[in-house]
């Protein structure tokens, strides 16, 4: 049973990984992206996860300097974008993400998505510079189990992490169990559908129950089905109540009843299809 936002997961290769963390995508770089990383970390969350494409990676290190917590109690996540993937440029994107967060190394470092073609050489940079101990734990995001198939047969070191779009209206069943297999963790990003999912009479009905809001039980959903999730919030408020999902368990009658909403709808780009 998970108590509080310290609660980690152990990832493959040892490393713990807290199971909540703040997403800061679209969120602007300066004083927005400071405050709300300043916000979280003071309410207790301790995993931040950025990404170079998101052009906030300054703020986010600003924010975990002026936080006052130490480096070593934070979990920080960044990605390589589309357009910087590649071998060469891969360690150069690395290196620039570190530099603008301001941090001697990262605890996750990702694949923003499955550049065709250049994702295998991609991963040899991040298995490099995870074996020069500049990252803790490497891993993919938006990979569909064929890319993951592919990316496997010749890697030398496992993806931690497939961090993909995952909601009750799309839950990605057979992707999970095959990670799940595979010793790859799922963590979800949109996890609240963009707030599309706050107004579903099931989801409502439930939360009422457990006089919680609609957006706690759809994250706690998340937790109870072993998904790792990043919900973003600019607003203190939101911020600390998203973190509040520690305190009720959804039953299996009302697991089962989240499951069943599923619709294989996206609200971002398919990693089949995306052309960006």
């Amino acid at each position: 049973m998970l108590t509080s936002l310290q609660d980690t997961v152990t990832l493959n290769n040892g490393v713990k990984m807290p199971w909540v963390g703040l997403g800061v995508f679209k969120v602007e770089d300066g004083q927005v992206v400071v405050d709300s990383v300043k916000s979280a970390i003071k309410n207790g969350y301790r995993s931040i996860d950025t990404a170079s494409y998101y052009n906030n990676e300054k703020g986010v290190g600003q924010g975990i300097k002026e936080s006052g917590v130490p480096r070593e109690e934070l979990f920080i996540t960044s990605k390589v974008w589309n357009s910087d993937q590649g071998y060469e440029s891969t360690l150069k994107s690395f290196e620039l993400s570190l530099t603008k967060l301001g941090l001697e190394y990262l605890d996750l470092y990702l694949i923003h998505w499955p550049v065709k073609g250049k994702y295998k050489e991609t991963w040899k940079a991040l298995e490099k510079v995870y074996k020069e101990g500049k990252v803790r734990a490497i891993g993919v995001s938006n990979f569909n189990i064929h890319h993951l198939e592919d990316l496997l047969i010749d890697c030398e070191i496992k993806p931690a992490i497939n961090q993909v779009e995952y909601h009750p209206h799309l839950t990605q069943v057979e992707l999970q169990e095959f990670c799940k297999q595979n010793g790859i963790q799922l963590e979800a990003w949109s996890p609240l559908k963009k707030g599309l999912l706050l107004n579903d009479p099931t989801i409502v009905n439930i939360a009422a129950s457990h006089k919680k809001a609609p957006s706690q039980v759809i994250l706690r959903w998340d937790l109870q089905n072993k998904v790792i999730t990043i919900p973003k919030s600019i607003k203190e408020h939101r911020i600390i109540e998203n973190a509040d999902i520690f305190d009720f368990q959804l039953s299996e009658e009302e697991m089962e009843k989240i499951n069943s909403l599923n619709l294989n709808e996206r609200t971002g780009a398919d990693p089949d299809t995306f052309n960006f």
